[in-house]
Formats: structure tokens, sequence, C-alpha cells
């Protein structure tokens, strides 16, 4: 049995990947390939909690229990702190290897594609380039932890960070998930940038997409590179 290809999908907030990834369902049933699509954080009952953790609003949290709280009990909430980037990337390496070992390896064993929203350039970019954690840590906790996996193809989706913003708030709604969200339009746009230097540097693993394209336009470029990949792979 052939081992499965391991694809990610990468970009700032607002990007599209979410909305792109879950398209690429019915292009791999049309191709009669087995897929696994899954995301990061998550993609296990376990990762999920984590992903509770890192990505929803401490903000939003605290307006809905302050209808319900006391003052004590609202003032010992508003005094918690901001998990901060080595926190961050601890979580984020934890679930990543249950990710890993439960998900993606036994699936590209079994022969599945697996399609990742975000995986192990996110940390680099957002806990290291951005947020200062060294970079030769984080590469060593990938290879200690997570097996030194990378994806053959990581596609970034790039959009200007005004437009990615304003697509994720809208996308959002009553979501909690917006901690990274309602960040600084200096982290986003240093989020970009970090993106796009990865995406230079590895230019053999990455594809450039420009996602101020239409969703149809963006999706008919994925799938163009994916058909000559599944040739290449028969």
């Amino acid at each position: 049995m052939k081992k499965g290809i391991f694809i990610t999908f990468e970009g700032g907030e607002g990007s599209g990947k979410t909305t792109l990834i879950k398209k690429l369902n019915t292009f791999f049933e049309s191709k009669n390939i087995p897929v696994c699509l899954t995301r990061e954080p998550g993609g296990t009952p376990f990762a999920e909690k984590i992903r509770k953790i890192v990505v929803e609003s401490e903000t939003k949290e605290k307006e809905e229990k302050e209808e319900k709280e006391e003052k004590e009990e609202k003032e010992e909430k508003e005094e918690k702190e901001e998990l901060d980037s080595i926190i961050e990337t601890t979580l984020f390496n934890s679930a990543r290897r249950h990710h890993l070992k439960n998900v993606i390896l036994p699936n590209l064993k079994n022969g599945k594609w697996v399609i990742c929203d975000r995986f192990v350039d996110s940390t680099f970019v957002y806990q290291g380039f951005v947020q200062g954690v060294s970079l030769k840590l984080l590469k060593t906790l990938h290879e200690q932890i997570c097996y030194n996996v990378f994806p053959s193809i990581t596609f970034l989706l790039d959009v200007p960070v005004e437009i990615g913003l304003k697509r994720a708030q809208m996308r959002n709604g009553n979501s909690n998930e917006c901690r990274f969200e309602n960040k600084s339009i200096e982290f986003h746009n240093n989020v970009r940038k970090s993106f796009l230097f990865l995406a230079e540097k590895y230019n053999k693993r990455f594809v450039l997409i420009d996602a101020t394209l239409s969703e149809d336009d963006v999706f008919q470029y994925v799938i163009t590179y994916l058909n000559e990949l599944i040739e290449k792979n028969n």
C-alpha cells in the first residue's frame, strides 16, 4: 500500500483556509482518493480541549460570566494572566504530538491523503518570529516531541491584513475563537511577513496563493496543482 500524502494550508486570519479545505473533500471523493481533513490546534478530542484554551477570547468569556457571577468572582477572573508565548508553545506541541500519533501518522500509513488546516509553520510564525520564542527551541521541540514531521506540500494563502481581519470578523460572528484576531494590526502584519519569509526560504515545499482572488479561483488553482501531484503519485 502506498503511503498517503501530507498537505497543509497556512495563512493569516481570514485567508480562507478552512472554507477551501471543506471544499476539497468533494474533489478527493471524485478522484476516489481516501482523504482525512483535519486541523490544528485540534484533530483529536484531547487536542480540541487545548484549542479551546489557546484560541478562545478571554474577554468574551469575562463578558458572558459577568452577568452571572458575584463581584468578587468577576474581579478574580479579571486578574487572570494572559497565556504567554512559552505556555502557548508547550500547549501547541502537546496537541500536535497527540494529533500526529492518533490521526495524521496512522492515516498516512493507511494510504490516506491528510489535509491539515495549520501545522508547525504556524508555530514558527506566531510563537517564533512574531512572539519571540527561539526558533532553535521550536525546531528542537518539533524534532523531539512531534517526530520531526513536515508536510510534502504547504499552500500559503496570502491576503492583506485589513482584508483578512474583516473576513474573519464576518466569519466568526458570535464565536469565541477570536483571541489571536483581537491582537494588533502590527501583530498581524508581522504574521503575514513571517509566512512570506518562510514561503521564500522553503520554496520547494510552499505554494504561494493570492487569497484576494475569489473562492472559486483559489479553489481551481489548488485543484490544478493537486491534479498534477496525483498524476506524479500514481
